[in-house]
């Protein structure tokens, strides 16, 4: 195999996406001594506008500009968190996943400044998230607690935590981690309490299709059981077309036998309705426990669900 003598990354430009870059950086150094890597941050809609997303690019709002500076060939492979790439419509056409990084903590995490857990949240509390997921399952497991809309780069968030804008803030174990900050984390919270995103705690390395020396290069950094999950996950969210306003969650896990299951779950905004299914891949292959999933969902009315809300 032949390896590049550089590869440009390109990325966001958060503090989060940066550090999310130096991981592949190393990664790819630790295989490739003699490899040289450069950074290209770009800065995406999603970081710039900081109102609800469905008003501007949706889904596509943090890796329109990434994947565009991938195409232009201003840089060689691409770095995202899988949550934030589209599901309901093809990768960029030209472009293909080359790796999936092991997954990072798929859990949520409660970072309120005098430690409480979420149990111990007085009624009225505001929690600041924009993710309509989170708000869902809050509304149906704490209808007393209130949720605000609160966009921007978790560091920005935590410094308007610290200014008093909200009482607790819900964020990403793993992107606490990224950045340095799990000692802000006052309570985690597993997938039984909340669901945790498609694709959570996945970076996804991102090519031109006709770029098969980097292809060939960062493919060994690919987690075969990563890889699996996520190829199950992103297939359930592409058969349900859900929408940026679409409370949708879920995760495939692994198991030590070799198998593979996957939770899938549709809310409805309020959380007072909520349908979910849980199947073991056996025989099936990941895209199709995938569609398993989303089809038993679809059954139960995921689709009126979905289409009843606005976006």
């Amino acid at each position: 195999m032949s390896v590049p003598e550089l590869i440009r990354i390109v990325s966001r430009d958060s503090p989060m996406a940066l550090a999310q870059v130096e991981r592949v950086r190393a990664e790819l150094t630790a295989r490739y001594p003699a490899l040289r890597t450069e950074v290209v941050p770009v800065r995406t809609t999603g970081d710039t506008w900081l109102g609800d997303l469905s008003q501007v690019e949706g889904k596509g709002a943090f890796t329109k500009e990434v994947d565009a500076a991938l195409l232009a060939g201003e840089a060689d492979l691409a770095v995202h968190c899988v949550k934030d790439i589209p599901a309901d419509r093809p990768l960029p056409a030209g472009t293909t996943f080359a790796a999936f990084l092991e997954r990072d903590d798929i859990r949520d995490a409660l970072v309120h400044p005098d430690g409480l857990t979420l149990d111990e949240l007085p009624a009225g509390a505001r929690i600041g998230t924009s993710s309509v997921r989170r708000t869902a399952q809050l509304a149906a497991s704490h209808p007393e607690l209130r949720c605000v809309p609160f966009r921007g780069n978790a560091n920005r968030r935590l410094a308007k935590l610290a200014a008093g804008e909200v009482d607790a803030l819900l964020l990403a174990v793993s992107g606490l981690r990224r950045i340095g900050r799990p000692d802000v984390i006052s309570d985690i919270l597993g997938p039984e309490t909340m669901i945790p995103p498609i694709g959570a705690g996945v970076l996804a390395l991102q090519c031109r299709q006709d770029d098969t020396a980097t292809i060939d290069a960062v493919a060994a950094l690919n987690h075969p059981a990563t890889y699996r999950e996520i190829t199950a996950e992103r297939m359930f969210l592409h058969v349900l077309q859900g929408h940026c306003n679409s409370p949708i969650a879920g995760y495939a896990t692994s198991h030590r036998n070799g198998d593979l299951s996957l939770r899938g779950c549709v809310f409805t905004p309020d959380g007072k309705t909520v349908l979910n299914a849980h199947e073991w891949a056996g025989p099936l292959d990941p895209a199709t426990l995938g569609t398993s999933v989303a089809v038993t969902l679809l059954r139960q009315g995921a689709r009126e669900l979905i289409d009843g809300i606005a976006h």
